[in-house]
């Protein structure tokens, strides 16, 4: 197998909402928000209708896309069996993308993300993670890992406790592992750690400008290049206009945007130049091509709702 995705399985639910919304319920624009008490959830969605369902979660949407290029991929991720879980595993087969996990009924239902896209095409996210967060080591297929070139991680998933125990478990089984930062909130909660990830046991780490900068306290872009250049690790960060970077050692590889998009929803757009960036390297193009094929996907994902193709 080439890439094991291993992350939060959370179904995502699209609805649109006026700037008022986000105002009136407390949350951040552009940012994601963990619930952690599902009546509170169920209120919030209560208000909403809804524009669509999607099998979904970060690293999941990542896997998808590599699959949709021809690649032979698998993932990981809790789900609890009951309705939604069965839409969730039911929506990865359709996409050809092998699911490492045996449902079983859980405590906790299976993890939504509730995604509020507002006209300005920003989405603002609120999640309840449901049974997802509660990945544990027993749940990680050893077997599988070993079987695959890469695994591919989300910063989402990494909480201290069992899922920290499923992560020890994967990178230590892996051939090569690579991990998205996924969102500065969880950055800024497990700094260390993460850093710790990045410096010792990652060989390829995917941020945004603001998650990189956030993690390495810098104080502007050159000191993230400086930092990536002593790794000796691939460190790519996406920079919204600016386009796409990718350090390796000493080599800076550079990707403008691609123009004049029309751009209708920014959901999914990091989990799909992953996934271009990743298709190129696992079948030996270069770092510059495999910016420009994260590029691409990522301009074709924005261009629609949802965080698929």
């Amino acid at each position: 197998m080439k890439i094991l995705g291993i992350g939060n399985a959370i179904v995502d639910v699209i609805c649109k909402v006026d700037d008022n919304f986000i105002t009136q319920n407390g949350l951040t624009k552009s940012t994601m928000k963990l619930i952690f008490d599902e009546n509170e959830f169920k209120k919030l969605l209560s208000n909403l209708k809804i524009e669509k369902t999607v099998s979904g979660g970060s690293v999941a949407n990542s896997i998808v896309g590599i699959s949709q290029l021809g690649n032979k991929v698998g993932f990981i991720g809790k789900v609890s069996d009951d309705d939604l879980g069965s839409k969730y595993e039911e929506g990865l087969k359709i996409e050809n993308v092998e699911y490492f996990y045996s449902k079983k009924k859980e405590e906790l239902p299976t993890g939504t993300c509730l995604i509020l896209v507002t006209p300005d095409s920003e989405r603002t996210m609120c999640t309840f993670l449901g049974t997802a967060g509660k990945i544990n080591e027993n749940d990680v297929n050893s077997e599988a890992i070993k079987n695959s070139e890469i695994i591919f991680l989300e910063g989402y998933l990494w909480d201290e406790g069992e899922p920290k125990k499923a992560f020890d478990k994967a990178i230590s089984s892996a051939n090569k592992v690579a991990m998205s930062l996924s969102d500065q909130f969880c950055v800024d909660r497990h700094k260390s750690h993460f850093l710790d990830l990045v410096k010792n046991k990652l060989d390829i780490t995917f941020a945004n400008e603001q998650e990189i900068i956030s993690l390495i306290n810098a104080k502007n872009f050159d000191e993230v290049i400086n930092f990536s250049k002593q790794l000796g690790k691939l460190i790519v960060v996406t920079r919204g206009e600016k386009g796409a970077v990718a350090v390796k050692g000493d080599e800076i590889f550079e990707c403008d945007i691609q123009k004049n998009l029309k751009i209708v929803d920014l959901t999914g757009a990091g989990d799909l130049f992953a996934a271009g960036f990743l298709h190129g390297y696992i079948n030996n193009l270069s770092i510059k091509e495999s910016l420009k094929k994260g590029t691409e996907m990522s301009s074709k994902v924005i261009q629609q709702i949802g965080a698929r193709l």
